[in-house]
């Protein structure tokens, strides 16, 4: 895999995916059979990952039978959960003590850990001496909004892997440059990002948008600028990200990027519990849509009633794979709805798209 390379799987068969991606990447390549892999879930909280806040133990699970597969058996799973929450009762609650159990594989709560300090341009970070440790470090993080910094993605969530002290430090000095100052000290080699399921706009959960995709990078801030972008927001609105692309950890450039997608997403009946993405897509009209494309409807949603001009969209918005070849009035996200009066290109089109296509044409400025 090169490092300006984001590969894509979409569905929903979370270990099938994960290891029909690590295969095309051929991730074992460089890596010694007793290179010490450290795997790094997201467990803000003790919630299911169908709740939109934690990694998908299933994802993590491919993995893992894809190294020993392979004849790598020295892993471990590593993780602290955020201040005020039980890091013990996150692995059992979100299936990772059972995990550990069936494969295993040892889980070390990092709030427990040894904490080394290292700085970077003044700055100095207690970093856990278990992430220090690891030969390999595979980030599992969730894609999902975030209440402060809009989106959580892969560099944020190496917050797991400091104290929590320092946690509250990070958030005194408001966020952004401690996360890319952080990422500076210590190097993620492989991102997994779990797109299945992730909350609308807050880290902790309960507003679950199904995304339906598993994405794999090596570049953190690139897979970042990407899942900005998928959520409807300009890199510029994320100060980390341009952070870390000035200091060197990785580049935000998604022109020069290589998107791969191994599939497409398949059609599915949608259906939403959240009062407040109901109220979202109240004037949306989905026929046999993709989780995959509806749920980038529904970020770009979002981001249009966050600046209160949800009621500039006349008529309904048609989505999925039942209108095509029908001719459609107003606006068609996707190939599917080619027929509309207007509709925005892409199998799916990020919510950056989607917006970018309301401004030139309805005049939604976002």
């Amino acid at each position: 895999m090169q490092k300006n390379q984001i590969m894509i799987s979409y569905g929903d068969q979370s270990k099938k995916m994960v290891k029909e991606l690590l295969k095309e990447i051929k991730v074992e390549t460089g890596l010694r059979q007793n290179d010490l892999i450290a795997l790094k879930p997201n467990l803000i909280n003790p919630t299911k990952s169908s709740q939109g806040a934690t990694t998908d133990p299933e994802i993590v699970a491919g993995c893992i039978e894809y190294f020993r597969e392979r004849g790598f058996n020295n892993l471990m799973i590593i993780e602290g959960s955020w201040v005020g929450a039980d890091t013990e009762r996150a692995f059992e609650v979100c299936g990772y003590k059972e995990l550990s159990q069936k494969y295993d594989i040892p889980l070390y709560n990092l709030k427990k850990d040894n904490f080394i300090k290292k700085s970077y341009q003044q700055l100095e970070i207690e970093i856990a001496e278990k992430a220090l440790e690891a030969d390999y470090l595979i980030n599992f993080p969730v894609l999902k909004g975030h209440c402060q910094t809009r989106i959580t993605c892969a560099l944020k969530n190496l917050k797991g892997c400091i104290s929590d002290s320092e946690k509250r430090k990070f958030h005194r000095h408001g966020l952004h440059r401690p996360i890319a100052y952080l990422n500076k000290l210590l190097k993620q080699d492989l991102i997994i990002v779990d797109g299945i399921y992730g909350d609308l706009d807050f880290e902790e959960g309960g507003n679950p948008v199904k995304m339906n995709r598993i994405i794999a990078a090596q570049d953190p801030v690139l897979v970042d600028a990407y899942a900005a972008n998928l959520m409807g927001y300009s890199i510029r609105d994320i100060e980390y990200i341009e952070i870390a692309d000035q200091i060197g950890v990785g580049s935000k450039d998604l022109s020069s990027s290589e998107i791969i997608e191994l599939n497409q997403d398949r059609e599915t009946d949608i259906t939403y519990s959240s009062g407040k993405i109901k109220k979202l897509t109240a004037k949306v009209k989905a026929k046999k849509a993709c989780s995959a494309c509806y749920g980038n409807l529904i970020h770009a949603l979002k981001r249009i009633e966050e600046t209160g001009q949800l009621d500039k969209i006349a008529g309904f918005i048609k989505i999925g794979q039942g209108y095509q070849g029908e001719k459609l009035f107003g606006i068609g996200i996707g190939s599917c709805c080619s027929g509309a009066d207007g509709f925005v290109k892409g199998c799916p089109p990020s919510a950056r798209d989607t917006l970018d296509f309301l401004a030139e044409n309805y005049n939604i400025r976002v």
